[in-house]
């Protein structure tokens, strides 16, 4: 099935090789010369037309390509009737094309992706007969009171007023902690409602609200992207003229137009028109081995240059969720008790601390006892009996100022480090602290570092959390520079500044919120493991394995296929020269040429498939 495609989709190197097949057939076995003439000749008008008017097309529009010098072969093989050479050459030049396509083709569907998790549906309550309707989402008016379900996401942009909620914000702004939200709480569209239904006034119609700015974001970043020239294409500015001069020299010299051809077809830049992309496919190659998806062949080009790296906190330089840290105690208890207390209480509680305590909890034992008489109160604390005692779980909120004033400067440093703690009382009063962290990934430090020594010369991080998460990670990733409590639009914004500053710009992250800068920047790269799907469509490249340190692998394939290509460019090109320069005195007819062409071609392919060899 995928070769039938393959034809569909590139029919003219399949055309062309089996007409040279098929030819030589003709020629070697049934000794036909005139017939495989014609054969030939036939895969030479068949095949050259289409190539030579995309090249012709491509010069009205100002697109000086390595394709220039395959044109004039074919078309000079034409007039002179030298069949054989044109019908390599066609082969070559399409064959390079179908193989450039296979390597950067790139179906991005970040829009449509987008398009699909957009609020689709809202709950609109008529005031005067209590009644709700379900409406499209497009539908909702400023003030219109909206009534949204546990697990539903937020329609539109507005303001909590009945009821109270945790809502998960971690893919729109990247806090990984759901928010309590009571009446007069801001809403945002795409974030959900976790736990209680609300009721909400809308604040803003669909298309204005926050969902409908990120995906108007990432398409103005991704219409505005300019097209990468081909490193083919960068070549052949210099390589196209000489060549032409080659071949009036030859004429010149032999006034043979023989000679003219023989210079053309030993000249067809198959180092630029095979190994390149060849390199370039390896590279992708080699990196999807490493669980680094590279989406075309710019991206891995790009990445191996690039300048400056901004990355993404929560989810990326972090896990990207809470997990238990250590625990503090303050009575004569032991810390397995505060640990299986919390987490028998937490277990009938929904929000992600809860989770991440019960978790910790159920580590120690498989088993945790059923609480009696558990209540909740959002965004203040969860309580329940266990053994004839009341246990209460929450915030600080839960102690008296003595006791607060006492332990006042622990709290605080500990909260300074990017820690959350959450007390546990028993029988009302307080026997310890859970401290749960967002942990930094181990290979974060190290991989700046690399970056660093592969080239980088700024790295910043990025992100919507508050500032002193913010600057507690940035210290231990060995990050200078940092920016907290930004929207998307703001880190749009940080990635044109950095542009503007760097010719090549890489952002790393993870969330909702993160891929407008993506796509924004020159190569976006998207932790895919646990990141949302928007954010892996709009990037250039994924990573599959949620392991920082693929981000320097990333670049450090890219860096090692850019100079295995350089090398077949070199290499390929200085042996068309001497060829060229034998051809011009005539002493090189245009079928030969093309078979030590042939030979070129083999010596640079073997050299790009080096890019395949493990680092």
């Amino acid at each position: 099935m995928k070769f039938w495609i393959f034809i569909k989709r590139d029919p003219i190197p399949i055309f062309a090789l089996l007409m040279l097949v098929v030819g030589l057939v003709f020629f070697f076995i049934e000794h036909q010369v005139i017939w495989a003439h014609r054969i030939w000749f036939v895969g030479l008008i068949g095949g050259g037309i289409p190539i030579v008017y995309h090249t012709c097309k491509g010069i009205l529009h100002g697109e000086f390509a390595s394709d220039i010098v395959a044109m004039l072969a074919i078309i000079t093989a034409v007039f002179l009737n030298e069949a054989f050479a044109g019908a390599v050459v066609v082969l070559m030049q399409s064959g390079g094309e179908a193989m450039e396509r296979y390597g950067f083709r790139r179906a991005s569907s970040s829009l449509e992706e987008l398009f699909k998790r957009a609020p689709r549906k809202a709950r609109r309550k008529d005031i005067a007969s209590e009644l709700v309707e379900e409406i499209d989402a497009t539908q909702v008016r400023i003030g219109d009171v909206l009534v949204v379900r546990p697990g539903e996401m937020i329609p539109v942009d507005g303001t909590v007023i009945r009821g109270q909620t945790e809502i998960d914000e971690s893919a729109i702004t990247g806090e990984p902690i759901f928010k309590q939200k009571q009446e007069g709480g801001a809403l945002l569209s795409g974030s959900v409602n976790v736990s209680g239904a609300i009721e909400m006034r809308a604040d803003q119609i669909s298309e204005k609200s926050q969902y409908a700015k990120i995906v108007k974001l990432v398409k103005k970043a991704q219409e505005e992207k300019a097209p990468i020239q081909r490193l083919a294409d960068r070549y052949a500015i210099v390589f196209t003229p000489l060549t032409l001069c080659m071949a009036a020299l030859g004429f010149w010299i032999t006034s043979d137009l023989v000679t003219v051809l023989a210079v053309l077809v030993v000249a067809t830049p198959c180092p630029l028109i095979l190994a390149t992309p060849l390199a370039v496919i390896c590279g992708i190659n080699q990196a999807a081995k490493e669980g680094i998806i590279v989406k075309g062949g710019s991206p891995i080009e790009q990445v191996a240059q690039t300048q400056a790296v901004l990355f993404d906190k929560t989810g990326t330089i972090t896990f990207g969720e809470p997990r238990l840290e250590s625990i503090l105690v303050f009575d004569h208890v032991k810390e397995n008790e505060i640990l299986q207390s919390a987490a028998a209480i937490e277990q009938l509680s929904t929000h992600s601390i809860a989770k991440a305590i019960v978790k910790k909890g159920l580590e120690k034992s498989p088993k945790l006892p059923a609480p009696k008489n558990f209540k909740e109160i959002p965004g203040y604390a969860v309580s329940g009996e266990l053994d004839g005692h009341l246990y209460t779980i929450g915030s600080s909120a839960l102690l008296d100022k003595e006791f607060l004033a006492k332990w006042e400067r622990k709290f605080l440093s500990l909260m300074d480090q990017n820690n959350l703690l959450v007390f546990v009382l028993k029988d009302g009063f307080c026997i310890g602290a859970l401290v749960l962290t967002d942990h930094i990934r181990p290979e974060a430090a190290s991989t700046m570092l690399q970056l660093h020594q592969l080239g980088v010369q700024e790295i910043m991080m990025v992100t919507g959390d508050h500032k002193k998460s913010a600057e507690a990670i940035a210290k231990k990733a060995g990050i200078l520079d940092f920016a907290a409590q930004l929207l998307p639009e703001q880190k749009v914004e940080i990635v044109n500044e950095f542009k503007e500053k760097y010719k090549i710009l890489t952002m790393v992250g993870d969330g909702i919120n993160d891929a407008p800068a993506l796509a924004t920047a020159t190569v976006g790269i998207a932790m895919g493991a646990h990141g949302t799907a928007i954010s892996a469509e709009a990037a250039d490249i994924v990573l599959l394995i949620d392991d920082l340190s693929k981000v320097a692998k990333a670049v450090r394939i890219g860096q090692r296929m850019l100079k295995i290509a350089k090398q077949s460019i070199f290499v390929g090109m200085g042996l068309s020269f001497v060829l060229m320069g034998i051809a011009c005195f005539g002493y090189i007819a245009p079928p030969v040429g093309a078979g030590l062409q042939e030979i070129i071609d083999v010596v640079v392919i073997l050299n790009a498939l080096r890019v395949l060899k493990p680092i």
